[in-house]
């Protein structure tokens, strides 16, 4: 179920963000997520910057702490995963029009991209999964996600989608038994949504060497 607003934290500062990884890490979030949250969201005068209401803003927030706090929870589960998957969502696209010249399988289903712009996200996130080893999803929604994983086998799962869609996900995997890492989107809507791109190579190439440390994972 998506947000019933949009927002847009590409034009937030980095900093906020190291700031709330920070807050995170020192626990100090924990039964007071509310609180440190709005006194970080009017230090940083967010609400202004973004545009968004208080509470709105506040809910997307408390999602991407979830979220955080999740990935480091099933961090070193996934990296023994042995066959990985990247899920993307098609209104990444650069174009989602006739422009686009990505081929859709009805049936995965997904979207086969077809490299036709260098700067377009999914072109970028698709050529990075693939050179680490990951089959990579453009789905069209998230419904189709557990029947995927099921019929190819996945056993550890890198999505990129706005909070909501990832808590619905998580809700499934956690059931199954499969490990997730989840990168939101920093833009969300119908389509030209936007993710922190190095953020996702970050999450992608984490392997059996790693540790988790709040130096290696940013909120973006």
């Amino acid at each position: 179920m998506p947000y019933k607003f949009t927002f847009d934290l590409t034009v937030v500062p980095k900093r906020f963000f190291r700031e709330l990884a920070l807050v995170v890490d020192s626990r100090r979030l924990h039964r007071k997520t509310g609180r440190a949250l709005r006194r970080l969201v009017d230090k940083f005068k967010l609400s202004e910057i973004v545009g968004l209401d208080i509470s709105s803003l506040l809910l997307v927030l408390e999602d991407l702490v979830d979220i955080y706090i999740k990935n480091l929870a099933y961090r070193e589960d996934f990296i023994k995963a042995r066959k990985k998957v990247l899920f993307l969502p098609h209104c990444a696209r650069k174009y989602i029009d006739y422009r686009c010249k990505a081929e859709f399988d009805p049936d995965v289903p997904t979207y086969r991209c077809g490299r036709c712009s260098d700067d377009c996200q999914i072109n970028q996130a698709t050529r990075i999964a693939g050179e680490l080893g990951y089959d990579v999803y453009v789905v069209p929604g998230g419904s189709c996600i557990p029947n995927i994983i099921k019929r190819f086998g996945y056993d550890g799962v890198v999505g990129v989608a706005c909070g909501e869609e990832i808590k619905l996900a998580s809700t499934h995997l956690d059931k199954e038994g499969i490990p997730a890492q989840a990168v939101p989107l920093l833009k969300n809507g119908c389509s030209n949504t936007q993710f922190d791109l190095q953020s996702l190579e970050k999450t992608l190439k984490f392997h059996g060497e790693h540790c988790v440390s709040s130096s290696e994972v940013n909120f973006c």
